[in-house]
């Protein structure tokens, strides 16, 4: 019965889907697959063995499934007590290869036998060759979202769910790691290899599954029953002790978070020096970039603390919310990400309260805000079909912005009705796949709320709304005028009159003389709307708690107003969405480029390391682009009397007992100060800093390691430069390399940065972090044009060493430019140099352009603020 349940499952949304672009054809759906892999490291190529066990749904004499670089051998069709050999045909442009035979397959169970031989490919994708630091070499999978198909013919949609049995036979001192528990280990004759066979998989989708190869060593502990292994490469097991503390944290909360026992037997998270993405869920075998799960938590600073126990937080969401529950297609890929972005921060907020990670949210939020201020940004529920196009979706509107609107909806339905609709959404549709629609049902039935109507609104159309807010005080009351209408960084976009967007917002509204506990909310459903709040204070603040989805609009009054005593009226959270909030009024002119320094003038006060680190983002930019060459000194003597009261309470030296907020305050003044201000001083204590790291490793605190090394490379020279390159090559900490190698990108001298620039395309550089660090160089103002330069010369070479996911980053990394000559020379040389990320080379086309125009608009302007304000700009 319940076998019967699913295929009729499956046969009803595959029919649902249609089967157009590069979709398999409604022809069948599987239930079992037999793999047996034998890699060979000699000649990079593996053995297959499969037995697909299937249902065929209606009369067909072809099967159809997804497949790349494999070489068939055998194939043979087992149907109605029939055995048919099968001929194949390949249709390389859709990734497909059709099985025909000659008599027809009867609807009911069938089942395929192919042998076969397939690539274990340098592309990091698919079933992949990597290598460790001694040189030995390693095979692993990486299949999200379309590349199961490297490894075996398969259905390679998430919607054809199916058990996996699988058997990996390997060199007999080699480690061999999969998604269920080992069933056997056997030695062959000859004792030289053995065959690991493991426990059937639950059902799931193919780009979940997961095989690891390799000299890896491991270390173990538990939670809630569950055993959990952290897995590395010889000699760094125990940089992986962090990472298995942060998992035996998280499992227990998400076990009681979610109602449902962690589902899978047990847990492992396998670190990899040779990985694209940061990390990927496949079921209960979570693979990782070394850096974001292992460091010596001795010596880490607080921010990789905090990264690694996020991405394990977050892979380990998806293990619910992603692989027990499965998207039904692409376009919905934001319940996985969106969901596991949000999510990540409540275990890790219940274990460290201290870290702040509610200011960690709103940060991640402002970057989709600035996305989607874009006119190429996208909806949440984008439309893909083909491999590029689905990988694309891969974005920050899948993670930040729908983690951001979650974030919203928990607070306008209530932490406990939005956690029973959670709960009830997986129990219904564990072990199977789910829309957007079958999401913000549960989330309506839980809540009793129109969350129906709202996520619509933000989910399948484009863009982030304004709610711009205007209080009068009348007869002791302040009435609120509140309008809403989309946001662009494009001015006239902006203005135009025939926006018909319309969004549900719930808006949360706070004043001067109230707290986050009386707070009104309500839901703006209108173009315009009104309300009233108890007496009349000075302003009105548009975001109570920073937990909306939206931009808010203030008149340069209540700006002002706000700034005056934000510190004491406004949690950090709230300032960092108050900073995104202003800058943004100033790219479309509602506000001048006096306006906002006024209003940044009341930052001076600030002790909150968070705040500072955002607001030091548009003094940078300020700094970089917008400025006049002959007013950057004075702009930069601006910024050091901002901060000198601030850097002199705070000092360059920790004090006993304190805070980790005044220490990461402390790294935050050092590079505002240093990297953007160029205080003569800071760059003096960041190189004298930097200099003791390098020589005395441990002497400097970690937290103060990368301002100082980051701001010593500004004027470094090549002697710091060698320092820098030495200890890249002999640290093992891929915390530490991962450090170095971002200041090898922070030099600015042009001897150094062709050195570097050289070194990054050479064998010496994993091909995961070529590009990485050359879109790191290329946002180095100092160097950009030096930098362009030779990723045009070299942009062959780049994509030969930079691997499949390459381009991109770079194509995202132009956005930084804002000349006239800088955009028109990425503009033809993209005209002719084909990119994976379309999306993207029209996005960075936009934020140039914005630039150029913010320089156009301001630039006389803050001339004539900076010759006002001479002596606060340290003239």
């Amino acid at each position: 019965m319940k076998k019967q349940k699913f295929v009729l499952f499956c046969a009803v949304i595959i029919f649902s889907i249609s089967s157009f672009a590069q979709r398999l054809p409604e022809l069948a759906v599987p239930e079992n697959y037999v793999l047996t892999f034998t890699p060979d490291f000699f000649t990079n190529t593996f053995k297959g063995e499969e037995t697909l066990k299937l249902n065929v749904l209606k009369p067909t004499t072809q099967i159809v499934l997804n497949s790349v670089d494999i070489e068939f051998n055998e194939i043979n069709i087992s149907s109605g007590g029939q055995t048919q050999a099968a001929k194949v045909t390949e249709d390389k442009e859709k990734q497909m290869v059709t099985l025909q035979v000659e008599k027809e397959l009867a609807p009911g169970p069938a089942s395929l036998q192919i042998k076969y031989k397939g690539l274990l490919n340098d592309e990091l994708r698919g079933f992949y060759i990597g290598r460790d630091e001694l040189g030995n070499k390693y095979a692993v999978t990486q299949f999200e979202s379309t590349d199961a198909r490297r490894a075996f013919p398969s259905f390679d949609e998430p919607a054809y769910k199916a058990t996996f049995d699988v058997t990996v036979v390997a060199d007999k001192d080699l480690a061999v790691i999969s998604n269920t528990k080992t069933l056997t280990d056997t030695p062959d004759a000859s004792a030289a290899k053995h065959a690991v066979h493991f426990a059937t998989t639950p059902r799931m989708s193919s780009y979940l599954l997961a095989i690891v190869v390799g000299h890896f060593e491991s270390i173990a502990g538990s939670a809630d029953g569950i055993p959990i292994r952290v897995w590395t490469t010889p000699g760094k097991k125990e940089l992986g002790r962090f990472a298995l503390e942060s998992a035996e944290h998280i499992l227990p909360y998400y076990d009681h978070y979610f109602g449902i026992k962690y589902p899978y037997g047990k847990l492992d998270l396998v670190g990899l020096p040779d990985f694209s993405a940061g990390a990927m869920e496949n079921t209960a075998c979570i693979t990782f970039r070394e850096v974001d799960l292992m460091l010596n938590s001795q010596r880490a600073s607080l921010e990789a603390k905090k990264r690694v126990a996020s991405v394990v937080a977050h892979e380990m969401a998806h293990q619910w919310f992603g692989d027990l529950v499965t998207m039904q297609w692409w376009d919905d890929v934001w319940l996985n990400e969106g969901f596991a972005t949000w999510m990540s921060s409540k275990p890790l907020e219940a274990w460290h309260t201290e870290w702040h990670f509610e200011v960690d949210d709103v940060v991640e939020s402002a970057l989709s805000l600035n996305t989607d201020s874009l006119e190429n940004t996208r909806p949440i529920h984008q439309e893909a079909e083909t491999p590029d196009q689905i990988e694309e979706l891969f974005d920050g509107i899948a993670y930040g912005k729908a983690a951001a609107v979650l974030r919203m909806l928990e607070t306008y339905m209530g932490p406990d009705k939005f956690q029973a609709g959670v709960n009830a959404y997986l129990k219904k549709h564990s072990y199977a796949n789910a829309t957007a629609s079958d999401f913000w049902t549960a989330l309506t039935q839980a809540s009793n709320k129109p969350i129906d109507k709202i996520m619509p609104t933000f989910v399948q159309q484009a863009g982030v709304p304004l709610v711009t807010v205007e209080a009068k005080c009348t007869g002791g009351a302040d009435k609120v005028d509140l309008e809403q209408q989309r946001y662009f960084y494009n001015r006239s976009m902006f203005t135009a009159k025939n926006q018909d967007e319309l969004w549900m917002i719930p808006v949360c509204l706070k004043t001067g003389e109230s707290n986050n506990a009386d707070a009104k909310c309500e839901l703006l459903s209108e173009k315009e709307q009104r309300t009233s709040l108890k007496g009349c204070s000075p302003w009105v603040f548009a975001n109570r708690g920073a937990y909306g989805y939206y931009r808010s609009g203030y008149t340069p009054e209540a700006l002002r107003a706000i700034s005056k005593d934000m510190e004491a009226r406004l949690t950090p959270a709230e300032r960092v969405l108050l900073l995104g909030d202003a800058w943004s009024s100033l790219q479309v002119g509602r506000i001048t480029i006096s306006d906002y320094l006024a209003f940044a003038e009341g930052f001076q006060h600030e002790h909150d390391s968070m705040v500072i680190q955002q607001f030091a983002i548009p003094l940078e930019y300020l700094a970089d682009k917008v400025v006049e060459d002959k007013d950057r000194e004075a702009f930069r003597g601006w910024i050091r009397h901002l901060f000198a009261q601030t850097a002199q309470e705070v000092g360059w030296d920790a004090k006993p007992g304190e805070s980790d907020n005044q220490m990461l305050l402390r790294a935050q003044l050092m590079h505002v100060l240093g990297a953007t201000a160029r205080d003569p001083q800071v760059l003096a204590k960041a190189k004298e800093l930097a200099i003791a790291a390098l020589t005395q490793p441990g002497s400097v605190s970690s937290e103060m390691m990368t301002p100082a090394l980051e701001v010593a490379a500004v004027n470094g020279d090549q002697a710091l430069y060698d320092k820098v390159m030495a200890r890249w090559k002999q640290s093992p900490d891929p915390e530490q390399r991962s450090l170095y190698s971002q200041t090898l990108v922070r030099f600015t001298d042009p001897k150094l940065v062709e050195r570097t620039l050289n070194f990054l395309i050479s064998s010496d550089v994993r091909s995961q972090d070529v590009t990485l660090l050359l879109a790191r160089e290329l946002r180095n103002h100092d160097a950009q044009k030096q930098v362009w330069d030779f990723v045009q010369q070299h942009w062959q070479d780049i994509q030969n060493v930079g691997g499949a996911f390459s381009n991109g980053r770079l194509v995202a990394a132009s956005a930084a430019f804002c000349s006239v000559d800088m955009r028109d020379s990425e503009v033809s040389f993209f005209a002719t140099h084909k990119t994976s990320s379309p999306r993207t080379q029209k996005q960075s086309l936009e934020r140039m352009n914005y630039c150029i125009d913010l320089k156009s608009q301001q630039r006389s302007a803050l001339t004539s603020w900076l010759e006002q304000h001479h002596e606060s700009a340290g003239e």
